[in-house]
């Protein structure tokens, strides 16, 4: 027999010599090949084979486990960039505020919504079809002249968003977080359509009463100490009849109602195939509620039922 036809090659560089196979697919692997697996070598294809078919680890409303708070970081950025727009251009505050219907004068004055006005007069607002002002209006806050709140708007909110949101973000994964968030935001824009569509708001108080009412509900659902969740939920219910006087109790109350709803199709989902269905089922209907309820709300100011 001729030695040089037993000479076995690696299947990757054949111009290498081998004599260890891999222990998947019994292929001669060389040095540089070789990965070690809890019995023997693999080579690098069934490394990547394995790794396709181990299952992701998940918290326990099944979103992907994350160390970085990715979300709550990329939002406070957004707050930030958006106030400093405020005060490179103030003009933007009145352009994207939560604004349900209000009337702008010939003047350029802006004055409380009427059903029927004269005609130099015109509607602003979401009656207007400015419906991009039920979100972006979470992402403005006070200007610093406004008052003694002032930056302590922006400040108070970054502050409770970097509290709140690292601790929901790390249980909910990042995509759930974000549907979270943004429904939180929209539910408060909604709530002040239908209560005070004249009265101009801006905060993302709305999005964080919505962690908020998620921290308490995972909580609950994981079965934590809820001393000290309650003594959190009491201060967060505090703050929200204190806002009754600063600035809108309806975007936080709405925020509160819309995070409860979303965490608890989180929490409560069936824990097997259909859990992310049902999530995303329960989401989808929560949005359309909304959008119908705002929808409504303008039919029945402008009066085209």
């Amino acid at each position: 027999m001729d030695p040089e036809s037993a000479v076995t090659t690696c299947y990757r560089h054949p111009a290498v010599e081998s004599h260890v196979r891999c222990t998947r697919c019994e292929r001669y692997i060389c040095p540089d090949c070789m990965r070690e697996a809890a019995v023997g070598h693999q080579c690098p294809e069934c490394v990547r084979e394995g790794a396709r078919s181990v299952r992701q680890a998940r918290t326990a409303f099944g979103g992907r486990i994350t160390a970085v708070p990715l979300v709550t970081y990329v939002l406070i950025g957004l707050n930030v960039l958006a106030y400093v727009g405020e005060l490179v251009r103030p003009a933007i505050v009145d352009r994207f505020e939560m604004l349900g219907a209000g009337l702008v004068g010939p003047g350029g004055g802006r004055y409380v919504w009427q059903d029927t006005y004269p005609s130099d007069f015109h509607a602003v607002g979401v009656v207007d079809g400015e419906w991009y002002r039920l979100l972006t209006s979470a992402f403005l806050h006070l200007p610093p002249t406004e008052g003694t709140f002032g930056i302590l708007h922006i400040v108070m909110n970054m502050v409770s968003l970097w509290n709140i949101g690292r601790v929901v973000e790390a249980q909910l994964g990042r995509l759930r977080y974000v549907v979270l968030y943004l429904l939180s935001a929209l539910g408060g824009s909604v709530l002040v359509l239908l209560i005070a569509p004249g009265d101009p708001t801006l905060g993302a108080s709305g999005a964080i009463f919505g962690l908020g009412a998620a921290y308490y509900v995972m909580a609950r659902r994981l079965g934590a100490d809820m001393a000290a969740v309650n003594r959190f939920m009491a201060g967060l219910l505090l703050w929200l009849l204190i806002s009754a006087w600063q600035t809108s109790w309806q975007g936080h109350l709405g925020g509160l109602l819309a995070g409860a709803v979303v965490t608890f199709a989180y929490a409560y989902a069936p824990r097997d195939s259909r859990r992310a269905l049902v999530q995303a089922g329960a989401c989808a209907v929560l949005l359309v509620v909304l959008l119908v309820s705002a929808w409504a709300k303008v039919a029945e100011l402008t009066g085209a039922q």
